[in-house]
């Protein structure tokens, strides 16, 4: 019998209003004499059982009314969740780890159940400061969010409301007015986005969070539209980029890059191909280039295009670039902004 059986059973025993004496509760039970002065314990500290023993009963008692048939909210009742440690430990683990995603937008929210369980599990072998200590995010190239523009666009989202949007549109370099129906909120490679239907565009988008400037949350309700078409239009490209796959990448990784890769998922989709020499092929979907630019890039000069050849090309594009700025004055700001840009 668990611990929560037990403290469970024994909740039932005194609810009735009757003193149960310590043998009783050992039969009852099953367990050692130390195992229930623990159970009456964690009870009396942890769940704010009101148990006292009467030496004029000869037994354990609530020193105040149990709830009853008569719906008496006075009356002590137990815990309407329940949780054993290591449910409560991975609760607290998960709390940890979202507010490490960012802390900012997240710990006021979470803060308070975090606190209540800190206060179950204080007692027990592991410590939440350990959970701490021992459990990192470390969210590289993260671009914060402001609160309150998190705040707002959480709540449409969960709302089924409208959103009016003041969007900076990093490849354009402009401020631009969106009107927008949310559809979720997507944690990527370290940053938030939304993933919505402008009205504005009359088209599906995926909005950066630390892109917009200001939101406002409007009466009228939000289209809605199935996940399967959020996933067709805005999750099938590759990375963050929405669209339906209009090519497919065909790269080349040789040591040392390929013992990295052939770990890695870039694509659900994707497929990958042994090669001699403990090469790799990555054959990948996508729409919008951009990103795929990017990461093929982080593994140069140990990665090639196959294919397609405009790919090729654009990844040949960014070299050159690359060696010009560096064959360069240092001074001299780099160019290229705009392919680069993410949007």
């Amino acid at each position: 019998m668990s611990q929560m059986e037990r403290i469970y059973k024994i909740h039932k025993m005194l609810d009735r209003n009757r003193a149960v004496p310590f043998q009783k509760l050992l039969e009852e039970l099953e367990v050692s004499r130390a195992s229930l002065r623990r159970d009456l314990q964690y009870m009396r500290d942890r769940l704010g059982a009101p148990i006292e023993y009467s030496r004029e009963r000869r037994g354990y008692i609530y020193s105040q009314p149990t709830a009853g048939e008569d719906g008496d909210s006075a009356r002590y009742q137990l815990p309407g969740v329940w949780l054993t440690p290591g449910e409560m430990h991975a609760l607290l683990l998960m709390h940890e780890l979202l507010s490490q995603m960012d802390s900012r937008v997240l710990e006021g929210v979470l803060a308070p159940a975090a606190r209540r369980i800190e206060s179950l599990i204080s007692g027990g072998r592991v410590k939440p400061k350990d959970i701490r200590r021992r459990f990192r995010i470390i969210a590289a190239r993260h671009r914060p969010v402001d609160e309150q523009i998190f705040r707002i666009v959480s709540t449409a989202v969960l709302q089924r409301k409208r959103l009016n949007l003041t969007y900076f549109s990093r490849s354009r370099g402009e401020i631009m007015p969106r009107t927008v129906s949310p559809q979720r909120l997507i944690w990527y490679s370290s940053n938030w986005y939304l993933d919505a239907w402008c009205h504005t565009r009359q088209d599906f988008r995926s909005f950066s969070l630390d892109a917009i400037r200001g939101a406002a949350l409007l009466d009228q309700k939000a289209d809605e539209y199935p996940q399967e078409i959020l996933d067709e239009r805005l999750g099938a490209g590759y990375g963050i980029f929405a669209g339906p796959p209009r090519e497919t990448a065909v790269i080349r990784f040789g040591l040392p890059a390929s013992r990295w890769i052939e770990r890695e998922i870039w694509h659900p989709d994707q497929r990958l191909t042994p090669l001699p020499g403990n090469e790799f092929r990555l054959e990948v979907p996508y729409s919008d280039p951009r990103e795929l630019v990017q990461d093929i890039l982080r593994f140069v000069p140990h990665v090639v295009v196959e294919a397609p050849e405009s790919l090729r090309q654009l990844v040949l594009s960014h070299l050159q670039d690359a060696l010009a700025a560096h064959s360069g004055d240092v001074r001299k700001p780099a160019g290229g902004e705009a392919r680069l840009s993410a949007g």
